[in-house]
């Protein structure tokens, strides 16, 4: 094989696994979980996850009709962000910064919280096939303050980084929060990580008056082909002296319940942060990742005073323009009558804070 067509192979197998572009496992480990062996639940079969509403899997014919009908819009090669940040150790209120497609420093409460942190160059299991960035990260490894939290939503490739969270730990000695099964992937890359995994409902305390606390997704998890909803995925809420910041994870909107519930437990979020990218073919991403239209809905369904717009413009997972989601956003806020500085589509390195003007 040459090549140049062992590489495509490789790095459509690399996406397959990521959070837009997964099919269905049709071995399952001979009927054995690897990650997590615990009680069977309302959203645990004793095997699999799923939510409420669990869309059926995708199967290998969907993956063929998608590259059959794809209509694929070019993106650059490179697509430098005008922001970079170098954060202050400590924050007394709150203070965001974006490092990238899905990654965020939240400090708030004298606390630095990373999320979903990926330096990595591909987001793959493969060093040389699959999603590549585009853009550095808006912080530099080294310009990190000192981690005390590490959150994972769930264990894709485009927010589970496996080496960096390593080197966090090893740096930082952060407290690392993911969801049930995502432990012994992380534990993978450094056996001595202090990985606390909580289910949906459950809450961690972080002291300084800050609670995070576990919410449901609309989405699914995989490493591999053989491990589909093996794994926990979910959102985050964080209580806080600065009010409640929600970030979503990666999560269709379906009918809208987790936002609505999220708000009947918390409140209105003070920050609210949620993807607008990965979403064409509408068909085959709607129940996994919300497209513009649906962030401005599920923005309203939370009552959130502010948003911030991130899973764009980094790692090119489908088949939208590499500024369609900001395009597609200004025409979601314009419609739905929504001052767009209340939506903030995010680049790398940006830093929203109430207390910048």
């Amino acid at each position: 094989m040459k090549r140049q067509s062992l590489l495509a192979t490789l790095s459509a197998l690399t996406v397959m696994t990521l959070g837009g572009v997964g099919y269905a496992a049709h071995r399952r480990s001979k009927g054995r979980n690897p990650y997590y062996s615990g009680p069977v639940t309302d959203h645990f079969d004793g095997l699999q996850f799923h939510g409420v509403d669990q869309p059926a899997d995708k199967v290998l014919g969907d993956i063929l009709r998608w590259k059959r009908e794809r209509a694929r819009i070019a993106w650059p090669a490179s697509f430098p962000s005008p922001f970079t940040d170098t954060p202050p150790e400590r924050v007394e209120g709150l203070r965001v910064s974006f490092i990238g497609h899905a990654s965020y420093l939240f400090q708030v409460g004298r606390r630095n919280i990373l999320v979903d942190p990926v330096y990595a160059q591909r987001a793959s299991l493969l060093s040389v096939a699959g999603p590549k960035r585009v853009n550095p990260p808006g912080i530099a490894f080294d310009a990190l303050p000192p981690i005390d939290v590490v959150l994972i939503t769930h264990n894709h490739y485009d927010h589970l980084d496996g080496p960096t969270v390593a080197r966090l730990w090893q740096r930082h000695q952060p407290l690392i929060v993911a969801p049930l099964g995502n432990d012994s992937i992380l534990r993978s890359f450094d056996d001595t990580m202090n990985v606390e995994t909580c289910d949906w409902g459950q809450s961690v305390d972080l002291g300084g008056g800050l609670t995070l606390h576990m919410t449901p997704a609309n989405h699914w998890s995989a490493r591999g082909l053989n491990d589909k909803r093996m794994a926990l995925w979910c959102s985050y809420v964080l209580t806080s002296p600065s009010g409640v910041v929600y970030h979503s994870g990666d999560t269709g909107l379906a009918d809208g319940a987790i936002f609505r519930d999220a708000r009947d437990r918390f409140g209105p979020p003070r920050l609210a942060t949620l993807p607008i990218g990965a979403y064409e073919p509408r068909w085959f991403m709607k129940a996994q990742h919300m497209n513009p239209a649906d962030a401005v809905v599920a923005a309203g369904l939370l009552g959130a005073d502010q948003v911030l717009g991130h899973h764009w413009g980094t790692f090119r997972l489908t088949d939208e323009g590499i500024e369609q989601p900001v395009e597609a956003l200004a025409a979601a806020c314009a419609a739905g009558g929504i001052d767009p500085a209340r939506f903030i589509p995010l680049r790398p390195g940006q830093v929203w804070s109430p207390d910048l003007p």
